[in-house]
């Protein structure tokens, strides 16, 4: 089987090939699965040069979701049968043609979308579902400012606080991604730098409800020039190359709160919503409630061309590396 491999951790991805891979062998309690589609993730462009909290030993195979269809299992199974698309993800293996994860890691696909949209689906709807339910306690009528709306996780908060009955307001730095932010249906749309006073004009003073921020520096900045009194401005990471500080003096004053968002962790700290949460987001899909955009699908043997699109920043949703 094909696999993409990375050997050796070194800038514009030298350490990084397609390689033949003997097939691999489920074990108890275990899956093999066909791979259909696999998400592309910017910690996957972090790890071919060990710049991501995740370090696998070397060599690994990339990627991190896919969807596919389940094709042998191990014993002690029980639940799936061959034949059956599922989706799931296991932090490393799924740039390949097959994938061995737990049976515990893999979902039942929904049929309401792709295989390349369920790839893509899981973390970046888990993200956005822990930030503004959980976290930011995101309620119907707030104004909800998204940054960075335009990349995986959130285009998916824009999505989840749609159908929370939010107002979005999103911000992307792309005149060209503005227009499809427009089209997918964000209320305004905003360039991601001189926001402030058009955020306060658009909720008559009072500032953003909530704001998610994957971006930080100079974003992060001004968010907190603009957010209301009662506040959550959700940290999600840090894309822009800068984490951000606040005088402490600013959430006393202006009575905001600065939350952190890990979503994954919080699953792993509290397991029972972190089981409420997968239900609640894959139950979106299965009913269709939810808009997962694929920018592009593109097949394994064009892998570099995937990561320059992210690299690059071209990608409007997310990237899904087809086998």
């Amino acid at each position: 089987m094909k696999a993409l491999v990375c050997r050796e951790l070194a800038p514009d991805y030298a350490g990084v090939g397609l390689e033949e891979q003997r097939m691999p062998e489920p074990g108890p309690g275990e899956v093999r699965v066909r791979i259909k589609a696999a998400s592309l993730n910017f910690p996957d462009l972090l790890m071919t040069e060990g710049k991501y909290q995740l370090k696998p030993e070397l060599p690994f195979v990339l990627g991190m979701e896919f969807a596919g269809v389940v094709d042998a299992l191990g014993a002690g199974v029980s639940g799936f049968a061959p034949g059956d698309a599922v989706a799931g993800g296991n932090r490393i293996g799924a740039f390949s043609e097959f994938a061995v994860v737990p049976a515990a890691a893999l979902r039942r696909k929904p049929e309401a979308i792709s295989f390349a949209a369920a790839a893509s689906y899981g973390a970046a709807y888990l993200t956005a579902y822990v930030a503004l339910v959980r976290r930011g306690n995101l309620q119907p009528g707030e104004t909800l400012l998204v940054h960075g709306a335009s990349g995986g996780v959130g285009l998916a908060a824009v999505d989840v606080g749609r159908l929370l009955g939010a107002k979005v307001i999103a911000t992307s730095a792309s005149e060209a991604k503005r227009r499809i932010l427009t089209e997918y249906g964000a209320d305004h749309v905003l360039p991601d730098a001189g926001f402030r006073e058009r955020v306060k004009e658009l909720t008559g003073g009072r500032g953003a409800d909530v704001i998610y921020d994957p971006v930080g520096g100079d974003v992060f900045d001004e968010s907190v020039r603009c957010i209301a009194f009662d506040g959550r401005l959700l940290i999600i990471g840090f894309t822009s190359g800068r984490i951000p500080s606040v005088s402490v003096n600013m959430p006393l004053i202006k009575g905001f709160s600065v939350v952190g968002v890990r979503a994954g962790e919080y699953g792993r700290q509290f397991p029972d919503r972190g089981r409420e949460n997968m239900a609640a987001i894959w139950k979106w899909a299965e009913e269709g409630k939810v808009r997962p955009r694929i920018h592009a699908e593109v097949p394994l043997a064009e892998w570099r061309r995937a990561f320059e699109m992210m690299r690059g920043r071209e990608v409007v949703g997310k990237v899904a590396i087809v086998m």
